[in-house]
């Protein structure tokens, strides 16, 4: 079954991504895991599709070796999921694979089973439940519940701001809008992501110019 649908910004990953160098006395999984996280950070950088296609690829392959070695750790079926994830979206923000869908979630919700409270996790869950449409899993509150968690235990947390700041201009929350907005675009910048200071910087500015549009309309 193939279908079109919007899809998320998938950062997936939700903008904490940290990447430490494995050390001897982790599992074979963890390590794994974050060379697969590695793949998919840097696809997230390069500057071409070929080269994008390949990193997503690699960490794929990675992922599904990581879950394979330690199918009970949350961190090697997030590693899968981030990698899943972007090449669902290699080009642009939508979907033509039901099955890709399904198989992404169905890694990110394992590693929610397996792990409650994985922040990287949650943020995606919650980014992907506002933007999916009911029919294909979305809720769109308990989406927002999930980002406002997120944005509450993770000071770092560059794209649950970004989601829920969509969210807050969409409810007519314009300022907690450009507020959020503000916030993921320093933080970008503070922790040199320069794979979220385009998309914070574009979605600062959209925000801006829709709260001053509303306030004109609400001075008339």
């Amino acid at each position: 079954m193939r279908m079109k649908t919007l899809l998320p910004v998938l950062v997936l990953a939700s903008g904490l991504f940290f990447l430490p160098v494995p050390s001897p006395a982790q599992q074979p999984g963890e390590r794994l895991a974050k060379q697969a996280l590695e793949e998919c950070h840097r696809g997230r950088l390069a500057p071409d599709r070929a080269t994008r296609l390949a990193h997503f690829q690699q960490g794929q392959i990675l992922g599904e070796r990581a879950v394979a070695a330690e199918d009970g750790n949350a961190d090697t079926h997030f590693a899968l999921f981030c990698n899943l994830g972007e090449l669902l979206r290699i080009d642009g923000e939508s979907f033509t694979s039901l099955f890709g869908l399904r198989r992404m979630m169905s890694e990110l919700d394992r590693a929610l089973e397996i792990n409650p409270a994985h922040i990287d996790a949650l943020s995606a869950k919650g980014t992907l439940l506002v933007k999916l449409p009911s029919l294909l899993g979305g809720d769109a509150e308990k989406g927002e519940a999930l980002l406002e968690h997120v944005v509450s235990r993770a000071p770092k947390a560059v794209n649950a701001r970004l989601s829920l700041a969509k969210v807050r201009c969409e409810h007519g929350r314009h300022q907690e809008a450009v507020t959020l907005a503000t916030d993921a675009l320093a933080l970008a910048q503070e922790h040199n992501r320069p794979d979220f200071i385009p998309e914070a910087r574009a979605v600062l500015e959209q925000l801006q110019a829709n709260a001053a549009k509303a306030n004109r309309k609400a001075q008339f």
